[in-house]
């Protein structure tokens, strides 16, 4: 392990949802593939559908199929949205290893975190209530919260501005090379997690400061600064 002394004053951290909290791609993946049958669209591949987690729905629709005109687009993001609650009956998502135990163990020492998704601010609601974070992490940005969204550095740059703390003591972490650029962009220091929806090498190529395979090892790299 390569030891830094950077991590060692971070007061707050911003996580991904999907892919870095919960694991909410079996529901993600049959939503879009479901979506795209009842509207006769050529049903992706899961890895397609899994390679857009992270962006914006609206933009990830455009990734798989860049010729929707704006009505198919909106019909895709109301199809989706509603078949997305209903498969929540039935396939209910679950948090990662360790992260309940993670979250509560930086709330208990007083370091604030938040949520910036490119999922509805809605759902994100809704899905922390279900999975118990919300008694943690009370505030949340989602893709309704911003004009410009991941990889852009404004998701960031909003939540330092509202919760008056600084990039340098701030620590973005996510699954994806989405995340990564959004929190080097705006001067934060960022961690990659491998056991998501990208592999350690997208995630170093997209320069991830540290990468872990658990994010209970996030204990290690804030409060003695090790670097996996």
């Amino acid at each position: 392990m390569k030891q830094t002394e950077s991590l060692q004053n971070i007061k707050l951290i911003i996580f991904d949802f999907d892919g870095t909290l919960a694991d909410t791609r079996k529901n993600i993946i049959k939503t879009y593939q479901m979506t795209m049958k009842h509207l006769g669209l050529r049903v992706a591949s899961q890895q397609e559908c899994a390679a857009t987690i992270g962006l914006p729905l609206k933009e990830a629709f455009l990734v798989l199929f860049p010729d929707l005109s704006e009505n198919q687009l909106l019909s895709c993001l109301e199809s989706y949205r509603d078949i997305f609650g209903k498969n929540l009956k039935s396939i209910i998502p679950r948090l990662f290893p360790d992260v309940q135990q993670t979250i509560k163990y930086f709330h208990d020492r007083n370091i604030k975190m938040t949520i910036a998704s490119s999922r509805s601010g809605r759902s994100l609601m809704e899905l922390t209530h279900i999975l118990g974070l919300d008694k943690y992490i009370s505030y949340i940005l989602g893709a309704g919260d911003v004009t410009k969204a991941k990889p852009d550095p404004e998701p960031v740059l909003k939540t330092l501005g509202d919760l008056s703390f600084r990039s340098e003591e701030t620590l973005v972490v996510g699954d994806m090379p989405f995340d990564i650029l959004m929190g080097s962009r705006a001067g934060a220091h960022t961690c990659g997690v491998s056991y998501g929806n990208s592999s350690k090498k997208e995630l170093q190529e997209s320069g991830a400061e540290f990468i872990i395979d658990n994010l209970a090892q996030l204990k290690s790299i804030i409060i003695s600064g090790c670097k996996f």
